[in-house]
């Protein structure tokens, strides 16, 4: 019963969680080094800047473009106190242009451009990001930094604190340890991803006989069933991945995620009104590949090095992997331990499943039919 309630409690926090952001908080920041000047820009979603310092004025729900431009003032200085860079340990001094938006496909975020003015030219640059902390404290800034022909990345926030950079000669393994960070980081923060292979998870390890839901007899076959599953969305967003990553195919966005919302839904409804029971693995390779292109969204907005294209896409898909199987030997033994319960088979599984179609009905309307 321990077992039980701790598995009931995770899934409660995590459709929880999803009700209030189903994506990952993250700002996108553009940094571009030529001498002593830095010429940058940075993006919030609209919904982070609401939460950091209250643009609806009326407070109707509906933050209008003039609200968020009256608001302009206070998020410079927002992003001042908290957006700090320095050159061989002198600060740099900020100043920004006029807030614009741009539409992404999980909702509109604020564009700030910005130059910083350094005493020398720039060398080594350090980064202190801490926007969101106090807020939510799971909010990441991924780092673009350019140099010349040179391009890094970075997840900038969290205990990560400050960053110290060489801007004209990056370290390889600097480069691989970011890629395989952002690539967990995703994972743990894509709230979809993580309902889409839970709902394969939930079953495996259980058999479908006569109407019913049967508990597996031994360790062996759940343990086979469940690593078919994960390899087998793990091989197809893999495969996807790469060719996105390569430009060889590529998927509009709000497609994209809509058809993952889609899946979701599939794969949850599957558990309730079961017609697909032994090969769930099919299912888990066929979306496997849709979701391969929403890890390739994330991994365009970080961009891929020159130099170090392959080793960058390997480590932010060895990253992905990471946090999935973290996520499955969590997962694993809970759903193992329970599986023989009443509770789990007529509550757990049906409800929780229904809950979690129910959630990402609510996304495909607004991935598909939202501005």
């Amino acid at each position: 019963m321990k077992a039980l309630a701790t598995l009931m409690g995770l899934l409660c926090v995590m459709l929880g969680s999803s009700a209030q952001a189903h994506i990952a908080s993250n700002g996108f920041v553009v940094a571009e080094v030529s001498g002593e000047d830095i010429e940058g820009s940075i993006e919030l979603a609209v919904r982070d800047v609401e939460l950091a310092i209250g643009v609806d004025r009326n407070n109707d729900g509906d933050i209008t473009w003039g609200e968020l431009r009256a608001s302009a003032p206070q998020l410079r200085q927002y992003v001042a106190e908290r957006l700090r860079l320095s050159a061989q340990g002198h600060g740099c001094s900020l100043s920004f242009q006029a807030l614009q938006v741009n539409d992404r496909v999980d909702g509109s975020y604020s564009w700030l451009p910005w130059t910083a003015r350094c005493s020398a030219p720039i060398r080594q640059l350090s980064v202190s990001y801490a926007l969101m902390q106090d807020i939510d404290p799971s909010h990441r800034g991924l780092l673009t930094l350019k140099a010349g022909s040179v391009v890094q990345t970075a997840v900038l926030g969290g205990p990560a604190g400050l960053l110290n950079f060489d801007v004209t000669n990056p370290s390889r393994w600097r480069t691989f340890t970011e890629y395989l960070q952002a690539g967990i980081w995703h994972i743990w923060g894509g709230i979809d991803h993580l309902l889409f292979l839970l709902s394969l998870l939930l079953p495996a390890v259980l058999l479908r006989q006569h109407g019913h839901w049967r508990a597996l007899p031994s360790a062996r076959p759940a343990f086979l069933s469940i690593l078919k599953v994960v390899t087998a969305f793990t091989l197809a967003h893999s495969i996807t991945l790469s060719l996105a990553a390569f430009d060889v195919v590529r998927l509009p966005s709000r497609l994209t995620e809509s058809v993952i919302a889609a899946s979701i839904i599939i794969a949850a409804l599957n558990n309730v009104l079961p017609i697909i029971t032994e090969a769930r693995a099919r299912i888990a390779f066929a979306f496997g590949l849709l979701h391969g292109f929403g890890f390739a969204s994330v991994l365009a907005d970080m961009g891929l090095p020159n130099g170090a294209r392959l080793l960058s896409l390997v480590a932010f898909n060895l990253g992905i992997e990471c946090g999935q199987l973290a996520v499955v030997l969590l997962v694993m033994p809970l759903i193992y331990s329970v599986r023989r319960a009443a509770l789990y088979q007529r509550a757990v599984l049906p409800v929780g499943s229904a809950a979690i179609a129910l959630l990402a009905t609510v996304w495909l309307m607004q991935r598909a039919f939202g501005p």
